[in-house]
């Protein structure tokens, strides 16, 4: 143990210790501390949510950490996000519309079990010289202008260290933001409940319907990460590499009260009622529970995250939205890429003002504009149409900017950031505005949707804007082509709104299906007419959406 480190790193979760193998693998002459409360190795199954990655998490975790030998021997693959919506049907499975890949997907993601996935990077982090200090807790952290003093009790005594850079990845405890008090309060308001049981659950094995069970590829269902779903909550399914498997509980208290779900048997009892399928494929493995944990309004936010006095928050520390899509990685992802740019710059004696600054706009910038994608939406979640034409957006949208941007150091270029975010005219803020307008174009639909469809499969592959999205990804740009990649995507984003509108109009009001549509003006509240600063219709967008409309 050193008195003095370049970086001293609160909490040795998921964000600590990404980070600290990211800046080691930066500059391995960076000193780093991480102080970490557990007293050793987390337990298989560990206790904690967030096992389900996306495909911008596990880039950073595959390429940029250089885990993806480690993920393929020793994690599970993840066959993409799986969801059973028609709540109608809840006691027969393969009656419900079902979304999710039929085919493993291009570009790889993880179902990960958090304890031995900690492990193992706790013990990279050891070897690449990394001071991991278990069984200690931080009681204080002066923060100052030179060097800031980090005080932490271990083995009973008190001690002291200092460091350039204090940085908190403590989770939930958000040291820095108690301390500091940069709190900020976030008013989408949903609770989460979840446990492990010992034993694989297949839900491809709850049917014996050969035509649905044909569907897709054998072991696919498993291996997603599965949602039951109906208004004001869903249900996970999540299988782990240990042989057990995760579920979870997540709802809005103005449909579903915390007090219903928010202890073991009140959550059988809740299951029983809302998901009696669910229930009846757990029931007979009460004695297999390994676990039990709850946490209410886990959403947060912050005012600060990145200090130009050298210290910043990463991970739940800082904010946290919802673990609908599985973005908590990616959160992660990103912060730690902007921590590790500003400590490794200074460490090289490079002016970080203006960095720090920026790397904090645009992360609160991509952070704000995907509230509306969960504020007030639980609502819609048991409506079928609306969902599946939601989840679609919800997908071109994050793999079409932020996906593309992380996967090409899109948000460490300056240059980029600056062409793509630096004033309303922008493109990164009609990116924003577009999809805050689809998301109340949903709401203002959801109350047309009404019909009860049964036993559908869509794989959002289907889709030819989808797959070029997602295949997207892994293309490697210049700054000068990621910029106009991002122009380009953000346009056909604007057309499938159009297009997806010119549906629900139709639907609605019986308006024509080639109505000019201006979609950052476009409302459902009265019969739409046309846009004299609308885009016509396009055939193959047109095409490609109908693959998601449901409605004859």
């Amino acid at each position: 143990m050193k008195n003095h480190y370049d970086v001293c790193i609160l909490g040795g979760g998921l964000a600590g210790l990404t980070l600290s193998l990211q800046l080691k693998q930066a500059n391995s002459e960076i000193s780093i501390l991480v102080i970490e409360r557990r007293k050793g190795d987390a337990p298989d199954a560990a206790h904690k949510v967030g096992e389900s990655t996306v495909e911008l998490g596990t880039h950073y975790i595959r390429e940029v950490l250089d885990l993806k030998d480690y993920l393929d021997e020793h994690q599970l693959p993840k066959e993409g996000l799986r969801f059973f919506l028609t709540p109608q049907h809840k006691e027969d499975i393969s009656m419900r519309v079902e979304l999710g890949p039929k085919e493993t997907l291009p570009v790889p993601s993880h179902q990960l079990d958090r304890g031995t996935f900690e492990n193992e990077l706790a013990n990279r982090a050891t070897k690449l010289g990394v001071d991991v200090l278990f069984n200690s807790k931080v009681t204080n952290a002066d923060i100052n202008e030179e060097k800031h003093t980090v005080t932490y009790v271990s083995d009973g005594a008190e001690k002291n260290i200092t460091s350039r850079w204090v940085v908190d990845a403590s989770g939930r405890s958000s040291f820095l933001k108690r301390k500091l008090g940069f709190k900020k309060e976030l008013s989408h308001d949903i609770n989460a409940a979840w446990f492990r049981v010992k034993g694989e659950i297949d839900v491809a094995e709850w049917s014996d319907n050969k035509e649905w069970s044909s569907y897709i590829k054998p072991g696919l269902r498993r291996l997603g990460t599965v949602h039951f779903m109906d208004k004001g909550y869903w249900v996970w399914f999540i299988p782990l590499a240990t042989g057990n498997t995760s579920i979870g509980i997540v709802a809005d208290p103005r449909h579903h009260p915390f007090e219903k779900f928010n202890k073991y048997e009140k959550a059988m009892e809740w299951l029983k009622e809302n998901e009696p399928l669910c229930y009846k494929h757990l029931d007979t493995k009460r004695d297999d529970v390994l676990d039990f944990k709850i946490l209410k309004h886990y959403s947060h936010h912050s005012e600060k995250l990145y200090s130009t006095d050298r210290w910043a928050v990463v991970g739940e520390s800082g904010i946290f939205l919802d673990p609908f899509y599985s973005p908590g990685t990616d959160f992660i992802a990103i912060s730690n890429t902007f921590v590790t740019d500003l400590i490794v710059r200074d460490k090289n004696e490079e002016d970080v003002f203006l960095r720090t600054n920026v790397f904090e706009r645009a992360q609160f910038s991509l952070f704000n504009n995907w509230i509306p994608i969960y504020e007030d939406k639980y609502q819609l979640w048991g409506l079928t149409q609306t969902m599946v034409l939601k989840i679609y957006w919800d997908w071109a949208v994050y793999w079409s900017v932020p996906t593309l941007l992380f996967t090409n150091n899109g948000f460490t270029n300056i240059s980029v950031l600056k062409e793509l975010f630096s004033s309303e005219q922008k493109i990164g803020h009609k990116f924003g505005q577009l999809n805050l307008q689809m998301q109340q174009i949903f709401v203002e639909w959801s109350k047309h949707d009404t019909e009860t469809f049964t036993n559908k499969y869509i794989d959002f592959f289907d889709s030819d804007i989808l797959a070029v999205f997602h295949k997207g990804i892994d293309e490697r740009y210049t700054p000068e082509d990621l910029i106009k990649k991002i122009h380009d995507n953000v346009s056909i984003l604007e057309k499938m709104a159009s297009e997806i509108f010119r549906l629900m109009s139709n639907k609605i009001y019986d308006t024509s299906e080639e109505l000019k549509v201006n979609p950052y003006h476009m409302s459902l509240l009265k019969k739409p007419t046309d846009d004299t600063d609308g885009n016509p219709s396009e055939s193959h967008i047109k095409n490609d959406v109908k693959v998601m409309w449901l409605y004859n």
